[in-house]
């Protein structure tokens, strides 16, 4: 499912327009990722826990070349799903 098909079943699901529940998921997007950069865990119960994390610095290769080079540390996002959406999965 991509953005287009994913507004499209929330104003179905939520009797939203397309351009309210565009705006709603683009809102959604953007307060997840400023409250991640300050560092912020979101958690949204039953659905997903969204983090931040530290990946460190580590070596790897190049898979066209074969020659080692080195990969920098960078901040990733880390996400854990919820029991109401791990079991909906069985």
């Amino acid at each position: 499912m991509n953005k287009t098909e994913l507004v499209a079943a929330i104003a179905k699901d939520s009797k939203l327009t397309k351009a309210d529940a565009e705006k709603a998921l683009n809102a959604l997007i953007g307060v997840v990722g400023k409250a991640l950069k300050k560092g912020e865990k979101v958690t949204i119960p039953g659905f997903v826990t969204i983090s931040k994390v530290k990946r460190s610095a580590r070596s790897g290769r190049n898979p066209q070349t074969g020659k080692e080079i080195k990969i920098a540390a960078k901040n990733v996002a880390k996400f854990k799903a919820g029991k109401t959406l791990t079991d909906s999965l069985k």
